[in-house]
């Protein structure tokens, strides 16, 4: 198979969304599946050390291996650029390596050399025989710790970017709270691990790429700026994708690699990395600490807010690298009215992998700090978590406004969102069976998560046309990663039409018949996105109306003047066994505002899975490294998984309010979970310990830590 249409045309069937049909008959088209005459394979040779000097590396054997074609090395990039990093932050410092690191490597699992030949079990077979000679030097394993050695990498120190809001006036008193918060690094985990095929055309000169990826007209950018070629000789393909997630959104160095090594051969090659190359070398998420201190007045009102974060960028810097530590600085007042406000995030490279965006990029660490100091504050004053959150957010009458940190909040109805919560989880009664259950000698906990996020920004096109035969095709710049977008997107443009939704072929993900367009991250496809298909359908059905004769088409760019704000409210209910540590999650109630919802049933998988990848990074997910910078969970049998046994039941609501940024009134959903239910479960856990005087956890909350936690506070009581 080669190339296949992102969209084809289904008349109306059963299925829940268009894409159900083949993708469940087993007829989709991954990057595995493309298949091109002479197609060769390609494995890379990853460095086993963390940081050292490369005194050589002998690549003999490997080319004398059966079906080998070529073996490259550092020598044969040199000059082949890194890939783009968006400069979000002033002063931003760029480590000065290329794509590849001729004399040094940063990084366990940092390519050395790439191996290509017939077939992938002779590509893996002569892999192993490269050997490198590698000197160790001393490794900074953690680059959130600012008093760690700089790492060898064109920068001076290992700090990249640090960001500040607001004045830094505090009060003078000491904080009614202060709180710390540890995010672990965690891994994306697609089910379609990172995967590439390059096809070099040596009488056009032009270069055909099949790639797993969130961002293809990036990508097609990237891979032009990296070769010395024109956009227009470069072609990306996103065809069916496996997941992303935020890990597929950066064109990356292994990338750049095999395109150039595709020219070089004149042929057409394939690499698709293993789980374990993944978990060792593709961009982890979070690998963030914070702490926070919060002011409340005699009223119970906060009057003031510090919030400081640090953040882990690994050995290169991904293109949207320090978009979290942005984020989480711009967003930590949350839902919030927060008098003065103080926040900084610094970001820091160290001898590891790259860290990215993950579903979320910085909303969670956000979210989950202004929780933890909402709660521990609560505990402090003596005053109920709900009542303290009820007093201070942004009444629905207040909103839009421009907060006092510059940011933009979108309409919505916090004080809604808590109460609709609290009615379903029974809020008041829960808390009488608490103190009945405590008596009795069980450790229970509410927790509660409340978050808004912003849900991206840039422009969205799409080019829409009336066919002769009374059909309309779509193409959008925006693409897709398992979200239904091509049902979402022709029951928007249909509505606006007023023909049927299976009128309507959906095209994505082909910089060759797409319009350029930014991808899908930072939830921003159906609000940008989506409003980019309804102003273009009405523009086309007005041209219609007025006579325009078939075959017809307009073109339209969206740029939204805000970002939609989502919202949302996570209550739940957990038990702790002081003896064992475990937790088991009893009730968990989520009433979400998505703004204009434009397919329930599509909402309500996005919540889903966002609740799943939430839930295991609070509960078991962590990457973790040793002090040489050696990575310990290189496998799925040391990293843990959220499974379907593990999901608690769900109780889901919405209580929507209409975007006032974007015509569609849409708002971002896919990252919720990760940002609401991580918050409530931490402060469901601390509140369940709380009177065994356990005041500090950190993610994740697997039962070895917490029953550490009850030890400790035992300790220090006696």
């Amino acid at each position: 198979m080669t190339d296949a249409p992102a969209a084809a045309h289904q008349a109306t069937s059963p299925w829940l969304r268009r894409e159900d049909e083949r993708l469940l008959a087993g007829a989709g088209c991954f990057v595995g599946d493309v298949q091109l005459p002479g197609l060769l394979h390609a494995v890379f040779v990853r460095s086993a050390h963390a940081h050292g000097r490369v005194q050589s590396v002998d690549v003999t054997a490997a080319l004398a291996s059966p079906g080998v074609r070529a073996v490259f090395t550092a020598a044969d990039f040199a000059g082949l650029q890194a890939p783009q990093v968006n400069a979000l932050l002033p002063a931003m410092q760029l480590p000065g390596v290329g794509a590849i690191a001729a004399d040094r490597v940063l990084a366990v699992g940092a390519p050395l050399a790439l191996v290509v030949a017939e077939t992938r079990a002779q590509a893996q077979a002569a892999a192993d025989l490269v050997w490198a000679d590698i000197e160790e030097w001393p490794a900074v394993a953690d680059g959130a710790d600012a008093q760690a050695a700089p790492i060898d990498a064109g920068v001076s120190g290992n700090r990249v970017a640090t960001v500040s809001l607001g004045d830094g006036v505090m009060p003078q008193r000491p904080p009614t709270a202060r709180v710390q918060v540890q995010l672990p690094r965690v891994a994306a985990s697609p089910l379609e691990p990172r995967a590439a095929v390059m096809q070099w055309d040596a009488s056009s000169q032009s270069l055909k790429a099949w790639l797993s990826t969130q961002t293809p007209s990036r990508a097609r950018a990237e891979l032009a700026q990296a070769l010395g070629l024109a956009q227009h000789a470069v072609q990306v393909i996103a065809p069916d994708v496996g997941g992303a997630f935020g890990g597929k959104a950066s064109i990356c160095p292994e990338d750049l690699m095999l395109a150039a090594a595709a020219r070089r051969l004149g042929c057409a090659l394939r690499w698709q990395a293993t789980r374990g190359e993944d978990l060792q070398s593709a961009p982890h998420g979070r690998a963030s600490q914070a702490e926070g201190a919060i002011w409340l007045d005699a009223q119970g009102r906060i009057e003031a807010l510090a919030a400081d974060f640090s953040f882990d960028l690994g050995h290169w810097l991904t293109y949207s690298a320090v978009v979290p530590a942005r984020n989480a600085a711009r967003i930590v007042p949350g839902p919030y009215q927060v008098r003065q406000c103080r926040a900084s995030a610094q970001a820091h490279l160290s001898n590891a992998a790259a860290v990215g965006i993950y579903r979320g990029a910085g909303r969670p660490e956000a979210a989950i700090l202004i929780e933890r100091l909402i709660d521990a504050a609560a505990r402090e004053a003596g005053i109920d978590p709900l009542a303290l959150r009820l007093t201070n957010t942004w009444p629905a009458d207040a909103l839009p406004r421009t907060l006092p940190n510059g940011q933009w909040l979108d309409r919505c109805d916090l004080p809604g969102l808590l109460n609709h919560a609290a009615e379903l989880l029974g809020y008041t009664d829960q808390r009488s069976v608490q103190a009945a259950r405590r008596l009795a000698g069980e450790h229970v906990g509410i927790g509660i998560g409340l978050y808004v996020e912003p849900c991206g920004q840039g422009p969205e096109s799409v080019h829409l046309a009336a066919l002769p035969d009374g059909r309309y095709r779509l193409a959008t710049g925006a693409t897709a990663q398992g979200q239904g977008r091509e049902t979402s997107f022709a029951q928007i443009a249909s509505e606006a039409l007023g023909c049927a939704a299976d009128q309507v072929d959906v095209l994505h993900g082909d910089t060759a018949s797409c319009p350029p367009g930014v991808g899908a991250l930072a939830s921003r496809s159906t609000a940008i996105g989506g409003s980019a298909v309804l102003l273009a359908a009405r523009a086309l059905r007005a041209r219609l109306d007025a006579g325009e004769a078939r075959p017809c088409h307009v073109e339209h760019v969206h740029t939204a003047e805000h970002e939609a704000w989502a919202s949302g409210c996570v209550m739940a209910v957990v038990t702790v066994d002081a003896a064992t540590g475990e937790l088991r999650i009893e009730q968990v109630v989520w009433v979400d505002d998505a703004g204009h919802v434009v397919t329930p049933a599509l909402v309500h998988g996005q919540l889903m899975g966002g609740l799943a990848q939430g839930l295991g990074q609070a509960l078991m997910e962590r990457i973790v490294y040793d002090e040489q910078g050696q990575l310990l969970t290189g496998s799925l049998m040391d990293y843990a998984l959220p499974r379907a046994v593990d999901m608690p039941r769900v109780q889901l609501a919405s209580h929507p309010t209409p975007s006032a940024a974007n015509p569609l009134g849409a708002k971002g959903v896919g990252e919720a979970g990760c940002i609401g239910v991580p918050a409530a479960l931490l402060n469901a856990a601390l509140d369940a310990l709380a009177p065994l005087g356990v005041c500090q956890l950190d993610f994740p909350l697997t039962s070895a830590r917490l029953w550490q936690a009850v030890q400790e506070a035992s300790k220090l009581q006696k």
